[in-house]
């Protein structure tokens, strides 16, 4: 309990003193025209209340990702604590607020078009395809899921009880949400999802005092305690916890809202304050989901109850070993018994309109991504339905395509993309130095993430089974020696640059 108090006030402190340091870093103008006000066409650009901008960003970075990879993070012990605080206020939230915010100086311009300028053609047109794949892959995922989760609560044998009318539904959402403009759909319904996650992150909090349970602390937080990974806790849980701590997604959807900004001076509590409430959100999760498990009833499993929480926390999610592990599971059952029925209103909104507003930001997203890179003005329906047609085609066919080997990949993906946005700001600050030859050692805000990251991608996709499977001294050697040589890559190249 003394670990997760400490990591609460740590994440807050982490907004209010390194937050305010990383804005000075950057440098925000609150006189500077934002795009919203230059490039306003009604669509994509207007400016939009700050509140409402805050709680669109948080649900846009957030869906399930702050809940779902929380819970199978904490399998591996309390080091997710440490990993959600250190990743997410020098890492996470350093990563969103300078990319929504040189999105802004770039008049908001999407992520392969920044990541291009800073490090050369190939790297926008690698992030562009990165890009393109990711968001079309949240999509596609997102109708899925929710849209099983939709008819297995409705069930019967009713048109409600089939998956196929669900996915129809929530595909057909999608393509509004993609098309209108953000104020007229996005922008009514996203800040009501906002406020219930938040709201549902308070009454667990209030659930972790008021019931039975207990929850490890810092000192075995150095040690894998996975019931059934064999993977070593560094890199396995930097993989499994992305939303929380560090997540490439999120550079994909800060220049949605880059667009909406009103002033440069809201940058920090936007971009930055929205990834520590993730943090929040994740760490209030990770605690809830391990404190739940520890006392709740595991003989009807055939367990004696004398387990440790997280073989305790697994059976919960596999059912007593039954059926795969989903943590929606735990989500439904956690919430109904700690807030009854409230809670379950709550879990449904948690485990079905959270990836709902994923996915529907991914594929507006992927259509802004498209269109910046073709030059293709967004101000017409038509226009909008021109470029979003194949990205909805491919997002229906993959649906129909399993997963379950494709997406082992995805967390991966999804980090490499953060490395590589981390190495972008890191050059476009060393480039700004270098101009106003101000701030020599400003890059270090992200070379620093940039260079945990690049490790922690490179020893994954060595050492995981989906990868090249050595062993973790090989693993951490070969991953170790990637990124000294990309850091010296970095350094002769800055070198260069103050030399003119």
């Amino acid at each position: 309990m003394i670990t997760f108090i400490a990591s609460l006030l740590l994440l807050i402190l982490g907004y209010v003193f390194y937050g305010a340091f990383v804005n000075k870093v950057f440098g925000a103008d609150p006189k500077r025209q934002t795009p919203c006000y230059a490039s306003q066409d009604g669509v994509d650009y207007m400016p939009m209340p700050t509140w409402k901008v805050f709680l669109i960003q948080f649900l846009n970075i957030a869906g399930t990702g702050p809940i779902f990879g929380a819970i199978q993070g904490i399998l591996f012990g309390p080091g997710a604590y440490l990993w959600i605080v250190l990743g997410c206020i020098f890492g996470g939230a350093v990563h969103d607020y300078m990319s929504g915010m040189i999105s802004m100086r770039k008049n908001g311009a999407s992520l392969p078009e920044i990541v291009g300028d800073e490090l050369g053609s190939t790297a926008r047109f690698t992030l562009r395809i990165m890009s393109l794949v990711l968001m079309i892959l949240v999509g596609a995922v997102f109708v899925t899921t929710p849209a099983g989760l939709l008819a297995s609560m409705v069930g019967g044998d009713t048109v409600l009880g089939e998956n196929l009318f669900w996915v129809i539904l929530v595909f057909a959402y999608y393509l509004l949400a993609t098309l209108l403009p953000i104020d007229k759909l996005i922008g009514r319904i996203y800040p009501i999802f906002g406020v219930a996650l938040l709201v549902m992150a308070v009454g667990l909090v209030y659930g972790i005092f008021a019931n039975p349970g207990a929850m490890p602390e810092i000192t075995e937080a150095f040690s894998n305690h996975h019931p059934t990974s064999t993977m070593p806790i560094f890199p396995g849980l930097c993989i499994t916890i992305a939303c929380g701590a560090v997540s490439g997604f999120h550079a994909t959807q800060s220049p949605m809202m880059a667009r909406c900004l009103k002033n440069e001076k809201y940058g920090r509590p936007i971009f930055y304050g929205a990834m520590i409430t993730e943090g929040l959100v994740a760490l209030i999760w990770a605690a809830a989901a391990i404190s739940f498990a520890s006392s709740f009833d595991v003989t009807k499993f055939g367990m004696t109850g004398d387990e440790a929480p997280y073989e305790k926390l697994w059976a919960i999610m596999t059912n007593g070993g039954t059926s795969n592990a989903n943590p929606a599971v735990l989500v439904n059952v956690l919430c109904s018994t700690w807030l009854g029925k409230v809670g379950a209103v709550l879990a449904i909104l948690g485990v079905v309109a959270a990836p709902i507003t994923s996915g529907d930001t991914a594929l507006r997203s992927a259509r802004l991504i498209a269109a910046d890179f073709m030059h293709y003005k967004q101000n017409k329906i038509y226009k909008r339905l021109l470029l979003s047609l194949p990205i909805f085609v491919i997002s229906g066919v993959l649906m129909f395509i399993n997963f379950d080997i494709l997406w082992r990949y995805f967390a991966w993906f999804n980090q490499s993309l953060a490395a590589l946005t981390l190495w972008a700001i890191t050059v476009w600050l060393t480039k700004r130095s270098v101009a106003e030859r101000t701030k020599p050692f400003a890059c270090l805000i992200s070379l620093v993430p940039a260079l945990w990251m690049t490790i922690v991608c490179s020893t994954y996709i060595l050492i995981a089974s989906e990868g090249f499977q050595l062993t973790p001294f090989f693993s951490y050697l070969i991953g170790g020696l990637i990124t000294l040589g990309v850091l010296v890559w970095f350094i002769l190249w800055a070198k260069k640059q103050f030399a003119r």
